[in-house]
């Protein structure tokens, strides 16, 4: 692998969202980070959270060249999004990895873009159950954790895009705490990208939306918080909450919860809940939503 031509793929992403947007308090209005080329046409894909609402995205490569660039798609269900820059970047493209045969303990480059790379490796493959109702089937996570993770390109021996960067954690073992970092599996974006080129979404119907905030603690799924105006927070589910059961199931666990209710139907369903609040059982009726009807559209710049 030679890492310069890494790198030269590799972008700074920067993007200004107005502070009227519905992720603004909680995701900022300037948020900066990486994108990698997948096209040579200038087609960057990047982590999602960098730029949805976003009304300003800017590019700027290796050796210093600033670029504007549309958003064109932000996928909830994988995380991933995706830039087109309205002017010539040309920068090689990354080829495409196989983000699910690497293997633990393979050595990886996780590279940012304004040029630092972190050499590590994968410490596991295994499901990621997110606090923003999300979840991946099998994410990636590598140590050591790079400084600047969001939308950096993780690339295996041969060069070739493996995923890309968009958390950091901490991992225990044998009683040993590591910072990771959680990476987003490239195959999931071959299934995807026509849609997400062509329509700016992917081409089924949306799942259903709660706008709930929750972790898990010894199986219980318990409310941080939800959402301002969303269907969790208009039918009175609390911060505090445990939810017991959807439906007739009981939840096991983050992940149990998401599956239950994406099983559900699409968004709009009803999703009743019971839920254990100051020792008291409560049930609730959610009439569920698409989240991307609470966001700002882009408009093309």
């Amino acid at each position: 692998m030679d890492i310069d031509d890494i790198l030269r793929s590799v972008v700074a992403v920067r993007a200004s969202i107005p502070d009227d947007a519905y992720t603004a308090d909680t995701l900022g209005t300037r948020r900066e980070g990486s994108g990698v080329v997948i096209r040579s046409s200038g087609l960057v894909l990047t982590i999602g959270y960098l730029i949805t609402e976003a009304e300003e995205v800017w590019l700027t490569t290796l050796d210093g060249r600033v670029i504007a660039a549309h958003p064109l798609a932000y996928d909830q269900e994988t995380g991933f999004g995706l830039l087109q820059a309205l002017g010539d970047l040309g920068l090689p493209a990354l080829e495409f990895g196989d983000g699910s045969g690497a293997n633990l303990g393979d050595p990886v480059v996780l590279a940012d873009g304004i040029g630092q790379f972190v050499e590590a490796r994968i410490v596991a493959k295994q499901e990621f159950a997110g606090y923003w109702e999300y979840l991946l089937d099998e994410a990636i996570f590598t140590t050591p954790a790079h400084p600047s993770w969001g939308g950096a390109a993780l690339v295996d021996a041969d060069g070739k895009l493996l995923g890309i960067g968009s958390l950091r954690l901490q991992m225990s073992q044998n009683d040993e705490v590591a910072d990771i970092n959680m990476i987003v599996p490239i195959n999931l974006l071959p299934p995807i990208l026509d849609d997400l080129l062509t329509r700016g979404q992917v081409n089924k119907p949306a799942r259903p939306w709660l706008g709930a905030f929750s972790a898990e603690s010894n199986g219980d799924v318990i409310v941080m918080s939800v959402a301002d105006g969303s269907p969790a927070d208009e039918a009175g589910l609390r911060r505090g909450d445990i939810i017991s059961e959807i439906r007739d199931g009981e939840v096991d666990g983050l992940a149990d919860f998401y599956r239950k209710i994406w099983s559900s139907g699409s968004a709009g369903a009803e999703i009743p809940m019971r839920v254990l609040r100051d020792g008291r059982e409560a049930w609730l009726r959610i009439r569920s939503a698409d989240r991307n009807n609470y966001l700002k559209k882009p408009q093309l710049q």
